[in-house]
């Protein structure tokens, strides 16, 4: 097992929404030869550092480039999602994601100070608006991910504090851990 597929491995994790449980979802998130199938032949673990697979129908991953938007492409994605601010961008990542094909929405966090419930309000309408889309979702390291989807956990869906970090590691949560945590405490 390779590097990248042991940090798939360790960062898949499934939350059941019904009863706010963790499980491991071992078959679907890990299994590169699954996860190839799925993704109509193209081996994404290797072409992204880093990458999580949280679920079926989702991928977290960094920055990307020309290269990386053509390969979710050719994967099914079907929307992306970046958090990253312009100022971090080295192309016209809307451009590029659009030409591929794809929906494109950006909604620049540019870290900590701006993990808002404005901003989880608009995160959360982004994914509600494509539901059932297979996407792929990303900023520099995943981090900022992982933080949007543990605080939309906790603050929008009401789910306990180790479930909503729990989702937040699936997606990509490493630094911004604490602030998170500090932030699910205070009560929304």
């Amino acid at each position: 097992m390779t590097s990248q597929e042991m940090t798939s491995q360790k960062n898949a994790t499934n939350t059941n929404q019904t009863d706010g449980s963790v499980e491991t979802d071992t078959i679907a998130a890990n299994d590169s030869n699954a996860d190839r199938d799925a993704d109509n032949g193209i081996d994404l673990v290797s072409i992204f550092e880093p990458y999580f697979r949280p679920d079926a129908n989702t991928i977290v991953c960094g920055a990307l480039d020309d290269e990386k938007v053509v390969a979710l492409a050719k994967a099914g994605i079907e929307l992306v999602i970046n958090l990253q601010p312009d100022d971090e961008l080295s192309f016209d990542e809307s451009a590029a994601v659009e030409r591929a094909g794809m929906y494109y929405e950006h909604l620049p966090i540019s870290g900590a100070k701006e993990l808002k419930q404005l901003k989880i309000l608009a995160f959360d309408n982004i994914l509600r608006q494509y539901h059932g889309k297979k996407i792929a979702m990303h900023c520099g390291s995943g981090n900022r991910v992982g933080a949007a989807m543990a605080l939309r956990a906790g603050w929008l869906r009401g789910r306990k504090m180790d479930t909503a970090m729990a989702r937040g590691h699936s997606h990509g949560l490493t630094s911004l851990e604490q602030e998170v945590h500090n932030r699910l405490l205070v009560p929304r």
